[in-house]
């Protein structure tokens, strides 16, 4: 922590953080996948330790506000984040600079602010449930905003750096939240005070690493930032339905039922969302070597390999979460959220096939932006989405929280089919188109 100091205030005082020599190593693959696993499990479990925090200090229905406000939060940080980590760390040719990377997350970052202020007019929220509401959402956009620096660490081969800073950021978080509200009993303060702990390590921190740690950008170009708007935009759309399915049980409960079942439900969903966690452990930091595996065609062997790899391990990592859930997973649930969690068993073995579903749902989407065909899957997700519109509404005002979870479960079977298709479609054109290139040249030499 000095040493960090020293530099950075060196770096300050020298009024460039650019110029700086770099003093940490690329490619430390093992480096890579430990403190990627540490950084990305310490942000998974920030929402679920924080809505224990907020039950025990002010009770279930607060959590439940609390929970719809981060599950909105969550949706408006794909407009955040516009779907370019993928397409910034698999930008092997740094096709776009880093400076065009950074003006196009500042765009949309304030789109994000914006959306989100214009969402709580349109639901008429209160003072309370506003203040909570903002304080979450920028606390996201602070999270959006420091992914495209640690993309750039990602891009050039120093993603342990992008771990641990995005682990020092949710763990920071985390302490000061549960202190501020455990002293003050004041959960819009509380998360006003998350958003601005998170702004401060994003200056500290996140911004003087990715700086300081990889080589100067060249200057940006305002045709290369449209283009990026452009060629980045099927991938957003396609997220932001893609997560507003996910979230879609969630928003239609709110209204028909209290806000409670927001906790349940959410409850319910943190082992399913730590099965698309625990699998981007694997894949993510595979990214470039899929991407360089797609691109040499004598190397499709390696990148299925590789695929069926990940499949295999997202099927045993959903029974082992099946096995551990049914032993001692709900008994400890109970406990921690002072409710009897035994009574909803049933769904929450639906909720973790559910989360096993999405994260094959996820990985597939990764081959397919690696595949660079990303615009194909709109139309899968808006036929998904217009699915999980009537599903919801149908099933929630009918059988209640069962309907969500069912709901829930049957869009994202719906969306792993059509995707599935998809994707085998891609590789086969693919392919057949590679063979055709490569035929006369075979032929002749032969």
């Amino acid at each position: 922590m000095n040493h960090w100091i020293d530099r950075l205030i060196g770096a300050v005082s020298r009024r460039s953080l650019t110029d700086q020599e770099e003093q940490y190593s690329s490619h430390q693959t093992t480096r890579d996948f430990i403190f990627n696993s540490v950084g990305i499990g310490v942000w998974g479990v920030v929402f679920p330790l924080l809505t224990i925090v907020v039950t025990q200090c002010v009770g279930v229905d607060q959590a439940g506000i609390f929970s719809l406000a981060f599950v909105t939060g969550t949706l408006l940080m794909i407009i955040g984040n516009y779907g370019v980590r993928t397409y910034q760390v698999s930008d092997i040719d740094e096709d776009h600079s880093f400076a065009d990377y950074q003006i196009n997350r500042i765009l949309t970052c304030i789109l994000m602010v914006v959306a989100g202020y214009v969402y709580c007019c349109i639901r008429g929220y209160e003072s309370d449930m506003f203040v909570i509401s903002m304080g979450v959402y920028l606390y996201r956009m602070v999270d959006a905003l420091a992914d495209v620096y640690e993309g750039r660490l990602q891009q050039v081969d120093k993603m342990y750096l992008a771990g641990i800073s995005q682990a020092f950021r949710s763990a920071i978080v985390l302490i000061v939240f549960s202190i501020v509200l455990f002293i003050t009993r004041n959960l819009g303060f509380s998360c006003i005070v998350m958003a601005i702990v998170a702004a401060a390590s994003l200056i500290v921190l996140t911004i003087p690493l990715a700086y300081m740690e990889t080589p100067k950008s060249r200057r940006w170009e305002t045709k290369s930032i449209v283009n990026l708007f452009k060629r980045c935009f099927p991938v957003f759309v396609a997220l932001f339905l893609y997560c507003l399915i996910d979230n879609m049980p969630k928003f239609m409960m709110e209204g028909p039922l209290s806000y409670d079942n927001q906790l349940y439900f959410n409850v319910l969903y943190f082992p399913a969302q730590g099965i698309l966690l625990t699998a981007s452990l694997l894949y993510k930091p595979l990214l470039l070597r899929l991407a360089a595996a797609w691109d040499n065609p004598d190397d499709h062997r390696t990148f299925n390999i590789i695929m069926a790899a990940v499949f295999g391990a997202i099927i045993v990592i959903t029974v082992a979460n099946l096995i551990i859930m049914g032993w001692i997973g709900i008994p400890i649930m109970s406990w921690l959220y002072s409710t009897d969690f035994e009574q909803f068993r049933m769904l929450m073995y639906l909720m973790i096939i559910a989360g096993g579903v999405t994260a094959a749902i996820d990985f597939i989407y990764q081959l397919i932006t690696v595949q660079r065909r990303q615009n194909s899957v709109v139309k899968l997700y808006l036929i998904t989405f217009a699915f999980s519109l009537i599903a919801s509404f149908a099933l929630i005002n009918s059988i209640g929280l069962m309907g969500a979870v069912i709901t829930y479960l049957a869009e994202m079977c719906l969306l792993l089919v059509l995707i599935v298709l998809q994707f085998a479609n891609i590789s086969v054109r693919t392919r057949r188109r590679t063979k055709r290139l490569e035929g006369p040249s075979s032929r002749f030499w032969g």
